[in-house]
């Protein structure tokens, strides 16, 4: 009776030496059927991790060689020459994607593009160090090697440009209102130039800073007579990515956009779809009087 009134069963009481045996047998490996702990699973985690690491360091450099090669790339922007829309040492990304698909550059848009010829001649190149140059082949710095301008396209293909010394620059007659050039410079009056026609294939391009930028205008006795081919165009700078504090989009200025701007270049298809309409009309008419004459 003793027994029961303690245990609150009909069942005989543990004995102590039961609970000292319960510990130690799980602990026996009934727990994990390879009969190891966890810590070994976990040294196995570890390996594993730093067997990946070096794949997927690879495959992150590759995709960021792909992204530099066919899609954006950073440049620095090493002069004055494009102020106050871009300032020495702001870094943009250019849009390489589009060009690959036949895109060419439209007005107003800011371009980069590979020297056409002798325009960085005598410009001092840095030199930069190994891990700089690592850096800017995959994309993650910008190149100080490569010899590249950065400057607005005024013309395209097709166009005519000028601008006489006190008044603005047209295109296709029409005057350009630059709101984004450098305060206090003129459009043109330290070298005015036109009227010219741009060749199909290139551009004409401008800094935004006009007193202090060797573009187009300097470089009319060159081979390319100051244009720009289209080939040696790198892409559009879309944003200013760095400095964060100067963060912003590059858009096309709305004189760009005004009515008549593209007149003269519109006309060429049109012209051509009106010859080629007429010529069967032409034909057909030729060919029924022909007819005619010879039936009477």
């Amino acid at each position: 009776m003793a027994v029961g009134a303690r245990s609150g069963h009909g069942e005989p009481e543990e004995r102590p030496d039961q609970h000292a045996e319960s510990p130690v047998s799980a602990t026996d490996g009934a727990g994990d059927p390879d009969g190891t702990d966890g810590s070994d699973g976990a040294v196995k985690k570890q390996r594993s991790f730093w067997k990946e690491l070096p794949l997927l360091i690879g495959i992150a450099l590759l995709l960021a060689l792909l992204i530099k090669t066919f899609l954006v790339q950073a440049f620095s922007i090493p002069s004055d020459s494009m102020q106050n829309t871009l300032q020495q040492g702001d870094r943009v990304l250019v849009d390489k994607l589009t060009p690959w698909f036949g895109a060419e550059p439209e007005r107003g848009e800011v371009v980069v593009f590979h020297d056409p010829g002798g325009w960085l001649d005598g410009e001092p190149t840095p030199e930069p160090n190994p891990v700089q140059k690592f850096l800017s082949f995959i994309g993650l710095m910008p190149s100080a090697e490569e010899k590249d301008l950065i400057k607005r396209t005024i013309a395209v293909g097709g166009d005519t440009v000028e601008c006489k010394k006190g008044g603005p620059v047209k295109v296709n007659g029409k005057a350009l209102n630059e709101p984004y050039i450098f305060p206090g410079d003129t459009p043109c009056d330290d070298s005015p130039f036109g009227p010219l026609k741009v060749p199909d294939g290139k551009i004409w391009v401008m800094g935004d800073h006009r007193q202090n930028s060797l573009d187009s205008r300097y470089h009319m006795q060159d081979a390319n007579e100051g244009f720009v081919p289209v080939d040696k165009v790198v892409g559009r700078a879309v944003v200013v990515a760095w400095p964060v504090s100067r963060w912003a989009t590059l858009p096309i200025p709305d004189t760009f956009d005004q009515p008549g701007l593209s007149a003269a270049v519109s006309m060429a298809p049109a012209g051509a779809l009106s010859v080629a309409g007429a010529v069967p009309l032409v034909m057909w008419r030729k060919r029924r009087l022909t007819g005619g004459r010879t039936a009477g």
